[in-house]
């Protein structure tokens, strides 16, 4: 499979136009009612650096999740890279609005034990545009083929150090992806978010999937209602790793990233 092959040797690939414009301005207006509801509570939101912040949700906040889920080109890839036995284990969105500056270069966790005794990608995080991006949004800059860069001297296992930037600057690609498109990619390959000198906030939609025991679903804490379960066609209620609740109950954030917060770059 391409995406694959992609993801093994790029660390990123794509499927362009997935969704209909509309689909993705309606996926906007749910991005920004949370946001909004996030940021009336304590521990709604974690910021990422100035004016940069990080929403987990719950699916039955996103009106085209089952569409996003279920998804042929999504399922294809999870079950590729993954497995048949895949779990999405979250649902989030990110925000960098205006002001937003470079972030430090980074992988969203450290490197699993599993990945790097074998070489193998055990999760996946597939990205959604809000808006179609531009260059003074601050658009999302990857450098491909270091997602199995391992090094001590990475602070908290995530943060490379600065003597390391001149790998990644010479390797760096943005990205200008369009409303309705689709990206998938191993949140080990090394990236960051640049500033945003624009007037208008880039909101981008985070699912993540992990293969059968990654773990990762212990940084989250989406749920769905029992009704809402029942409903969900098999193809993604098989693979939803979640709570299954009678009530939900606003996220506190549990996902913080060590160092973004500061906005150091």
């Amino acid at each position: 499979m391409q995406a694959y092959d992609e993801i093994y040797r790029d660390g990123i690939t794509a499927c362009r136009g997935a969704f209909p414009v509309e689909w993705a301005d309606r996926m906007r207006e749910d991005m920004e009612a949370a946001l909004e509801e996030a940021l009336a509570r304590p521990g709604g939101a974690v910021g990422r650096g100035p004016n940069r912040y990080y929403v987990e949700i719950h699916p039955e906040q996103l009106r085209g999740f089952v569409d996003l889920a279920s998804h042929p080109w999504v399922t294809a890839v999870c079950e590729a890279v993954l497995g048949p036995r895949y779990q999405i284990v979250e649902l989030g969105f990110d925000v960098p609005g205006p002001g937003a500056v470079d972030q430090p270069w980074h992988r969203d966790f450290p490197m699993p034990p599993v990945t790097r005794d074998t070489g193998r990608l055990n999760s996946l995080a597939f990205n959604l545009t809000g808006v179609d991006t531009t260059e003074a949004m601050g658009p999302f800059e990857i450098a491909p083929g270091t997602q199995f860069d391992d090094d001590p001297a990475f602070e908290h296992g995530m943060f490379p150090p600065k003597d390391h930037y001149p790998r990644y600057l010479e390797r760096a690609v943005r990205k200008y992806p369009r409303r309705g498109d689709i990206s998938a990619r191993s949140a080990l390959t090394i990236h960051r978010g640049t500033a945003n000198v624009s007037d208008t906030s880039r909101p981008v939609l985070v699912l993540g999937v992990d293969a059968p025991g990654a773990g990762n679903d212990e940084r989250h804490a989406m749920a769905v209602t029992r009704d809402y379960h029942a409903a969900l066609p098999a193809v993604v209620r098989d693979h939803l790793a979640c709570a299954v609740v009678d009530t939900l109950v606003p996220i506190e954030q549990k996902h913080t990233i060590e160092g973004l917060v500061m906005g150091d770059a």
